[in-house]
């Protein structure tokens, strides 16, 4: 069997985010698989020993990665089949994916871009330059329906792979008795409105005084929404930090509903997680969240914004244990979906689609060649 050489542009785990988790299990499933060899190839690339120092600085930091960044995707670049390369929005996108995609074509090599932004509507309206850049790509990939009617808008073609998560990390077990220990997993940024989820435990605290809220995650309004959670006047909030992906599964187990309020979204991991530990989801209905959780089926949502609809969708769950569990039953049944088995072969077939270098048919089921 002729196998494809896949480089997987992203980051490393070294930045904590969903783009980074999920190169980290494509590269992970792809290992020792007959049909593609995959390698990383980072966007933020550790400068030698003597350099290290940049990091620390803002500014000069982005100019030694890249100055880095650029040779290595020369490098590696040239020896792939396909070129997978993560994107973003806005500044992002023009610092790691746009030098990705104009090395690949100098080259002479097929770009599968995936776009995971739920910002994706603001940024392809301002950019025209994107918009440009993503027409001249081989195939646009991205994780849900939502972002793909997006991309129809502007009259580009998206087909959809959803993000995929190893339930085997994660342990359900349904939540008996259901306890008010609420988490949130979200990055302390504009686009997740953690200030929201803090106003809804405001409510959900004046009915259940014991009830806890943990907020895994870090970013620029920390210390805004600790001043928050201070005027609120709230008990047993913890700001945990940045969670390794390694350690996020035991957050999960040891909270029973979890609560989010983003006002912009696409496809959040979180939310998988959750599915697969078997807590009950509540969250505000942004962006691509009704694709990936069937209201009163799978989850409940709220308005965007809406920390009394939050807070009352949480207070039903503690009010109603069998809908909780239900619920949560539902969802991780929804899990088979998104586990590799399913996603593996769905980017086969997109690598396959763009690739130069012929595989037989029956790889892309993994099945046997002669």
């Amino acid at each position: 069997m002729t196998k494809l050489h896949v480089g997987i542009v992203a980051p490393t785990l070294g930045i904590l985010g969903g783009h980074a988790v999920q190169a980290e299990q494509l590269l992970r499933g792809w290992q020792d698989d007959p049909a593609v060899a995959a390698w990383l190839i980072p966007i933020n690339p550790l400068p030698p020993r003597g350099l290290r120092f940049a990091l620390r600085v803002k500014y000069l930091r982005t100019l030694v990665t890249e100055g880095i960044y650029l040779p290595q995707l020369v490098r590696e670049i040239w020896k792939a089949d396909v070129v997978h390369v993560f994107s973003a929005s806005y500044l992002s996108f023009l610092l790691a994916p746009l030098p990705a995609i104009l090395v690949a074509r100098a080259l002479g090599r097929p770009v599968v871009l995936n776009y995971h932004s739920g910002e994706a509507a603001d940024h392809l309206r301002r950019s025209p330059l994107a918009r440009a850049v993503l027409r001249s790509v081989d195939r646009i990939v991205v994780p849900s329906p939502f972002l793909a009617e997006v991309f129809a808008r502007v009259d580009l073609d998206a087909s959809v792979v959803p993000n995929t998560i190893d339930a085997a990390q994660f342990a359900y077990r349904p939540r008996q008795p259901l306890r008010p220990r609420i988490l949130s997993t979200r990055n302390l940024d504009d686009p997740y409105n953690v200030a929201c989820t803090l106003r809804a435990f405001r409510l959900i605290q004046d009915r259940w005084a014991d009830a806890s809220l943990t907020l895994a995650g870090g970013g620029a309004h920390e210390r805004r929404l600790r001043d928050l959670a201070a005027e609120l006047r709230l008990a047993n909030v913890r700001f945990a930090g940045r969670i390794p992906p390694s350690a996020v599964h035991t957050y999960y187990a040891d909270h029973d509903i979890y609560m989010q309020s983003p006002d912009i979204d696409n496809m959040p991991l979180s939310v998988l997680e959750a599915f697969a530990s078997g807590l009950p989801v509540v969250s505000t209905d942004a962006g691509g969240m009704r694709h990936l959780v069937t209201p009163e089926t799978s989850g409940l949502l709220a308005p965007t914004g809406d920390s009394r609809g939050l807070a009352a969708h949480v207070l039903r769950l503690l009010d109603s244990p069998d809908l909780a569990r239900r619920l949560a039953s539902a969802a991780y049944a929804s899990c088979q979906r998104y586990c590799w088995p399913t996603v593996r072969d769905r980017w086969l077939a997109v690598y396959r689609s763009v690739s130069r270098n012929p595989v037989p048919a029956t790889a892309v089921m993994g099945g046997p060649t002669s």
